[in-house]
């Protein structure tokens, strides 16, 4: 027997959007009658339920079997059908399940790998809500933290496309000759021109992807091409980092509503809202919230605030670099380390170079300055402390801000309050150096492309020092402590 004679077309769905386990099955059942394999479909869904309860057929990776022996069967048979955007199928139902937060796998491993081998985490049993792959699970969290995770889903995937594209536009300053053409300076040599091309390309996707990813992450994949397109107004309208901000959470928040508004339209238009109604009218609504709600005060608002940094006094410059620089020592990879970043990434798409070279110079110093002490003040540090220390040279150097962790985290009363002064002061004077940088990553491997280069690996190697002796100081020898 083939596959084929048990599996026919008729019994074939592609595109399903069931809400929940029940309505997978109760679709399934229609196939499987559309099939002709059926001569009471209420009992065998009733007989496949029952198997349900005595253990999920969810594989996991997405694939599921639901099966069942049956008396209301007329003859063997198979239905299929494809859930692009997933259901909850409670596939870890009934099963001891440790749901924890992502910090905790690296504060708390060996406590949590204990708990999972003790057989006595809680028994997971699941809601029958509707979540589907790709919205954030934000059950229970409070408001800011939801915001943070959509915010955070945003950044991380428009990062690839600013750091590619940022790094290929510094290149292309790099190599073109200012003087041919002042005016197109990163496109005048055939050269310069490439590398301009191909990185403002990747760089012209940062708002639509950022948009698109914080809406996906509050309504799933409908909320992708709603948050999309809004994003790409913001760049258009002028309203830049801010407004694809907001494009991303007004996205999100319409195609939630949307699918409240459809709830009442009939099971058998169920297909059609993720392929038409949650498109269509998501974006219209979207397009028009942007050209007459955000891009018109948010336009004004990201102008003057260019502006003003553009044309902010030294002192003010200063001040500013102490608090970004000072920022991505905080929490070091956390929110306001991200916070920093991300307000210098942004600005870049508007044309302001120095808030990204202060936040740059204040993210390499915290593991340049645990390196140092590793390496001055070895009486401070256990001999595996000291080995690590060694690889935070190359963490620093390469802008990888999360080399200190494990030191903070370690004692966070001594390392961070130090790190923080030591990134301050790099910040401060990569802003009193005049120091500019287009690339927003790449470390010591950017330097070239940066203004004022010299000036601004002093910046880092003051701040690495000032780090480094605060916290050396304030680190008592082993012996002493014991």
């Amino acid at each position: 027997m083939r596959i084929t004679d048990l599996l026919k077309s008729e019994s074939i769905e592609l595109g399903a959007a069931p809400a929940s386990k029940q309505a997978a099955i109760d679709q399934l059942a229609d196939l499987m009658e559309a099939g002709g394999n059926l001569v009471d479909k209420a009992q065998y869904k009733k007989d496949v339920l029952a198997r349900e309860q005595e253990g999920t057929t969810g594989l996991g990776d997405g694939l599921a079997t639901p099966h069942a022996k049956s008396a209301g069967v007329k003859a063997a048979g198979l239905a299929a059908m494809t859930v692009p955007q997933g259901c909850d199928y409670d596939s870890m139902d009934g099963k001891h399940v440790v749901i924890t937060k992502v910090a905790d796998g690296i504060n708390k491993a060996d406590q949590l790998i204990d708990e999972a081998l003790s057989g006595k985490a809680p028994v997971y049993h699941a809601s029958g809500s509707d979540a589907a792959e790709g919205a954030a699970d934000v059950a229970g969290e409070s408001i800011g933290r939801q915001i943070y995770k959509h915010l955070m889903n945003g950044v991380s995937h428009m990062l690839p496309f600013v750091v590619g594209g940022g790094i290929l536009i510094a290149l292309a300053f790099l190599l073109d000759d200012y003087s041919i053409d002042p005016k197109n300076f990163g496109s005048n040599t055939p050269t310069a021109k490439f590398f301009k091309d191909i990185g403002g390309a990747a760089f012209g996707f940062m708002l639509p992807v950022l948009a698109g990813f914080i809406s996906m992450s509050i309504a799933d994949r409908p909320g992708l091409a709603v948050g999309f397109v809004g994003g790409a107004l913001a760049g258009t309208t002028g309203s830049g980092f801010l407004g694809a901000l907001l494009a991303g959470f007004v996205g999100g928040w319409v195609v939630n509503k949307l699918k409240g508004a459809s709830k009442c339209l009939p099971e058998s238009l169920e297909g059609i809202k993720p392929m038409l109604i949650y498109p269509f009218f998501g974006i219209l609504i979207m397009g028009a919230i942007m050209m007459f709600i955000i891009a018109p005060p948010v336009s004004a608002l990201n102008g003057w605030m260019v502006d003003t940094l553009k044309n902010m006094d030294p002192s003010a410059r200063i001040f500013m670099g102490i608090i970004v620089g000072g920022m991505m020592a905080v929490d070091m990879g956390g929110p306001i380390n991200k916070a920093a970043y991300v307000t210098g990434t942004g600005l870049l798409a508007s044309g302001e170079f120095h808030v990204m070279a202060a936040v740059m110079a204040g993210g390499m110093v915290p593991p340049l300055a645990i390196a140092l002490s590793t390496t001055f003040f070895k009486n401070r540090y256990t001999e595996s402390e000291q080995k690590a220390g060694i690889t935070n040279y190359v963490m620093g150097l390469s802008f990888i801000t999360e080399g200190a962790i494990p030191f903070a985290a370690a004692d966070p009363v001594r390392v961070i309050p130090s790190l923080i002064v030591g990134s301050a002061t790099a910040g401060a004077l990569s802003m009193a150096f005049d120091c500019t940088l287009r690339a927003p990553h790449g470390g010591i491997f950017v330097v070239p492309t940066i203004g004022n280069p010299a000036m601004y690996l002093l910046a880092i190697v003051i701040g690495a020092i000032v780090g480094c002796a605060i916290l050396s100081v304030l680190k008592k020898p082993l012996q002493e402590n014991a």
